[in-house]
């Protein structure tokens, strides 16, 4: 497993059916064996020692802080940020939004690569509006994780954010937007690294789930 790479901490700080314009997240290494098929329906801080991937590729810190000035880039690590998105569902309960990225063939949180000079939690909301064409309110800042990609590392800043509105319209590279239960999101998710995210954000959600 190649070295975890040297991060340095930033300062502090704090929907309609299926999915948006493109993800700038790239492929992951670590990668399953991705799901294709899954149903398009229409429609404070977590720990921070998070729990490692079953891939046993991904390793988790506590949440990061967004509200300072995006710290430079260590050697060889992306810097990127999404979400765990959720809605109230009609009958009760609530509904998570999973992304299916055409180029991976994969089922995941909608995320993307920071622009430069961008807060995480800014670049998570963009991501999401991008992906998903809904936009959504950060609740509680989620685990950070880190896993090999592209040659290097990633880190992935989440938060768990709610849709408040918004229309997914199909693109080049998030072909579509799946609400589901929790139950229904977890067994559809391409890596466990996600579902342990998804677990996390129930947590944080009030309410019946």
């Amino acid at each position: 497993m190649p070295e975890r790479a040297e991060i340095s901490p930033t300062t502090s700080a704090g929907s309609t059916p299926a999915a948006g314009t493109a993800s700038s997240a790239g492929p992951d290494a670590s990668a399953g064996p991705a799901s294709s098929a899954g149903p398009a329906s229409s429609a404070g801080p977590a720990s921070s020692a998070g729990t490692a991937s079953s891939n046993g590729s991904a390793s988790a810190a506590g949440p990061a802080s967004c509200a300072g000035p995006v710290v430079e880039r260590a050697a060889g690590l992306v810097r990127a940020a999404g979400c765990v998105l959720w809605r109230r569902a009609a009958g009760g309960g609530v509904e998570i939004a999973l992304v299916h990225r055409s180029r991976w063939d994969d089922w995941s949180h909608p995320k993307g690569k920071l622009e430069h000079g961008e807060r995480p939690r800014d670049a998570a909301v963009r991501e999401v509006r991008e992906e998903t064409g809904m936009a959504c309110v950060p609740g509680a800042a989620l685990t950070t994780v880190r896993y090999p990609a592209d040659g290097g590392r990633k880190q992935v800043d989440y938060w768990a954010a709610e849709a408040r509105s918004g229309r997914f319209e199909p693109n080049d590279e998030v072909d579509a937007v799946s609400w589901l239960a929790p139950d229904a999101a977890r067994a559809l998710l391409t890596r466990a690294r996600d579902v342990d995210v998804l677990a996390e954000a129930l947590t944080t959600i009030p309410g019946p789930h």
